[in-house]
């Protein structure tokens, strides 16, 4: 990173942002905070200041972490009006780019105020329109699976090769007497080869995500004879008045292209076998067991609430709100964020209600759960989940409340901006 930028401007725009969008995107769950605030430590940032900015920073990823698992998993809701992941992908960009591009002027305003934005604005630029751009196009034409995956790659690129022409005049240290670390160079085919996991990770799930994969399984598709249909005992569709039926196939998940890029990664690896691979595995499940537990309840949760006909009551009553309801839409995200620690479990719960209610009030069901994501993205600054896991991370177990106090601002900020921006949106798409 120092071969790149001394500036700790620079130095958050790679890491803080476009590194942190990018292990959102991988893996989620905390992981990019625990990670990005341990690097910005290292390279002279304080504890606690490093968290903040990790946790402001994720805001412009939360939405589409894990292989964009808080949009996808929309797929499985069976919402009113038929909203989709896509649909819900496309409807974000009314949004979420705005926020992509708020954010990293907002790191770099937090260390540095506006003297640090006018000293790095082409930087800054460099940093977002790769981002935004790509962002756009992926949520337009494949749906959430890329979108925290390639565009913070190419981010991180731009961000990387222009740094080779342009430093700002002032180059910027939190503490300007430290004394400097010591800067390894690396080879081109090293540096190709620790990111080469990442790279084939990227290549398949692009294959998975795209429509031509995705339509070998449909129902006149080539491999459609993998698709294992089951009815639910003791349920009833309302319209044919058989069971509800599941489509269950494992190959065309997203989760099964992830698999076979660890596989690849194996074979290829000198220093990593298949038992390694296997305890680290077992280890990360060890880690993720409850996670995984919790997202699978929260899904019999909503298929409940929306099968029995709760989701539809509790739409009904909060339709009462009218045409003010776009106005609460971010909240009741946020709100959902901030008890259960995840845009997914939110989303699984909440987005139901949002496509409830959106034909009620005259406006987009994509719009309405859109905004329930981006509120969702929005919380994860203030949810006890990230703030324990970036304490956790920095060592600072015990001063939870003192980083909610620095992040908490910066939440409900975007929060109110969120508000009045679907409102808005509400009323020129109703």
């Amino acid at each position: 990173l120092l071969t790149i930028s001394e500036d700790q401007r620079i130095q958050l725009l790679l890491i803080g942002f476009a590194f942190n969008a990018f292990l959102e995107g991988v893996a989620g769950f905390g992981v990019p905070i625990a990670i990005c605030a341990v690097l910005l430590i290292q390279l002279g940032f304080k504890p606690l200041q490093a968290a903040m900015l990790c946790l402001v920073g994720n805001g412009a990823a939360g939405a589409f972490g894990a292989i964009g698992l808080p949009v996808s998993v929309i797929d499985t809701l069976a919402l009113k009006g038929d909203v989709s992941a896509l649909d819900v992908a496309q409807a974000t960009n009314l949004s979420l780019p705005i926020l992509s591009v708020i954010v990293p002027f907002l790191l770099v305003f937090i260390i540095d105020g506006f003297k640090g934005i006018k000293e790095t604005l082409p930087a800054i630029i460099v940093t977002v329109v790769p981002f935004v751009v790509l962002q756009v196009f992926f949520n337009q034409f494949f749906g959430p699976e890329l979108v925290d995956i390639l565009p913070p790659l190419a981010s991180m690129g731009a961000l990387a090769l222009f740094s080779k022409k342009f430093q700002p005049k002032n180059i910027f240290r939190l503490n300007a007497g430290e004394e400097k670390m010591e800067v390894k160079h690396h080879s081109f085919r090293e540096v190709v080869f620790a990111w080469s996991p990442f790279i084939i990770l990227t290549i398949l799930v692009l294959i998975w995500s795209s429509k031509a994969f995705k339509g070998l399984f449909l129902e006149d598709g080539a491999l459609s004879f993998m698709n294992v249909k089951f009815g639910i005992p003791g349920t009833m569709n309302d319209i044919s008045g058989h069971p509800i039926m599941l489509t269950f196939n494992i190959l065309n998940q997203t989760g099964t292209a992830l698999l076979i890029a660890g596989i690849i990664t194996v074979l290829i690896s000198s220093k990593v076998n298949f038992k390694r691979a296997g305890a680290l595995f077992v280890e990360a499940f060890k880690e993720l067991w409850l996670p995984i537990l919790t997202i699978c309840f929260i899904l019999a949760i909503a298929k409940v609430t929306t099968y029995g006909g709760l989701t539809s009551a509790m739409g009904e009553g909060i339709s009462k709100t009218g045409a003010a309801f776009p106005f609460l839409s971010p909240i009741l995200g946020w709100i959902g964020v901030f008890m259960t620690g995840s845009v997914t479990n939110n989303n699984a719960l909440f987005a139901p209600i949002q496509a409830s209610v959106a034909p009620q009030v005259g406006t987009s069901g994509a719009l309405l759960v859109g905004a329930n994501t981006a509120g969702g993205a929005i919380a994860k600054l203030i949810s006890p989940q990230s703030i324990a896991i970036a304490t956790a991370a920095v060592k600072q177990v015990g001063r939870e409340s003192e980083l909610l106090k620095m992040t908490l601002k910066y939440s409900v900020g975007l929060l109110i901006f969120w508000c009045i921006w679907t409102f808005i949106l509400s009323l020129i798409l109703g």
